[in-house]
C-alpha cells in the first residue's frame, strides 16, 4: 500500500491538533511529515530538497501572511486542500475552480472524499506533475475581483466589435456623448454613462480623474503640475484636450498611482 505524505499548514495550535489527529484516525495510507504555521516557515520546508509533500493542508490566513505568499514564493506540485472558514459564496467559488476546500469545524466524511480526489489525482503522471493554480484560487478568495467587466460590446457603424479591458486606454465624456479609447486610438461610442462604466471596471487598473474622464493606469505616460495648481496628465494615445485631475479627486489619486 502506497503512503502518501501530509504537510499541515495552519497558524492555529488547536487547529493543528484536530486536523493532525482526524488524518492519523481515519487514514492508514496518511502520515503527516510536517506542521508548519506561517509563511516563511512552509516556503523553508517546501525548499528543503528532502522534504516531499504529497497532500497539503493549508489554511488561508497565516500567522505572517496569506497562503498566497507561499505560491508566489515557490512551486508548489503538491495536491492542496484549502482549510477555510469562508463563506458559502466563496465556498461556491472554490467548487467552481476545482479546488479542494475543508470548512471549519472539519467534517470527518468531508475530509475523506477530499482526501480520495487527491488520491486519485495522484494516480495519475498529469497529478503529479502539474503545479497548484494559485491564481484560480486566489480568484475563488475573491469574488469581487471577477464581478468587474472583462470586456465592452460597442457599435462601429453597423458592426459590433468587443474590446477586453485590457486594451482600453480611457473614457471621455464629450458634448453629451461617452467615448471608448483603445491602446491602439481607436475611438468607439459608448451607450453608457461614464458613471456607469466607471463602476463596471476593476479599480485596480482604472481611476475616474474627473467628471469627464476615466483612465487606465497603462495609459498614463506623465504627470506635472500645471500653473493652475492641478496635476495635468499625459495620456498615450494622445487625447484632443487636455487632461486634469480634479482637485478633489488628487489624494485618492496619488494613493491610486502608489497603490494604495
Amino acid at each position: 500500500m502506497r503512503t502518501y505524505n501530509v504537510l499541515i499548514i495552519e497558524d492555529e495550535i488547536p487547529a493543528q491538533a484536530n486536523l493532525r489527529r482526524a488524518i492519523e484516525r481515519q487514514f492508514d495510507d496518511l502520515r503527516v511529515v510536517g506542521v508548519e504555521s506561517s509563511v516563511s516557515g512552509a516556503v523553508a520546508w517546501l525548499g528543503e530538497e528532502q522534504n516531499v509533500a504529497d497532500i497539503i493542508f493549508m489554511d488561508v490566513e497565516l500567522s505572517d501572511g496569506s497562503c498566497f505568499d507561499i505560491f508566489k514564493q515557490c512551486q508548489v506540485k503538491s495536491k492542496v486542500i484549502i482549510t477555510t472558514a469562508f463563506d458559502n459564496y466563496a465556498i461556491q467559488a472554490f467548487r467552481v475552480n476545482s479546488i479542494d476546500y475543508l470548512l471549519k469545524p472539519i467534517d470527518p466524511e468531508l475530509l475523506r472524499a477530499a482526501v480520495d480526489r487527491c488520491r486519485t489525482a495522484l494516480k495519475t503522471v498529469e497529478g503529479n506533475d502539474t503545479p497548484f493554480d494559485f491564481e484560480a484560487l486566489r480568484n475563488a478568495l475573491n469574488p469581487e475581483a471577477n464581478s468587474y467587466k472583462k470586456r465592452f460590446v460597442v457599435k462601429f457603424g453597423d458592426r459590433l466589435s468587443v474590446i477586453d479591458t485590457s486594451q482600453i486606454a480611457y473614457f471621455y465624456a464629450e458634448d453629451k456623448s461617452n467615448y471608448l479609447v483603445t491602446n491602439e486610438n481607436r475611438c468607439y461610442i459608448l451607450d453608457s454613462s461614464l458613471d456607469t462604466v466607471s463602476e463596471q471596471v476593476s479599480p485596480n487598473d482604472f481611476f475616474r480623474i474627473s467628471r469627464n474622464c476615466t483612465v487606465a493606469i497603462r495609459s498614463i505616460a506623465g504627470i506635472s503640475k500645471h500653473p493652475s495648481g492641478r496635476l495635468k496628465v499625459q495620456l498615450e494615445p494622445r487625447p484632443t484636450f487636455e487632461v486634469f485631475v480634479s482637485r478633489s479627486r488628487t489624494a485618492d489619486f496619488l494613493q491610486w498611482l502608489e497603490g494604495k
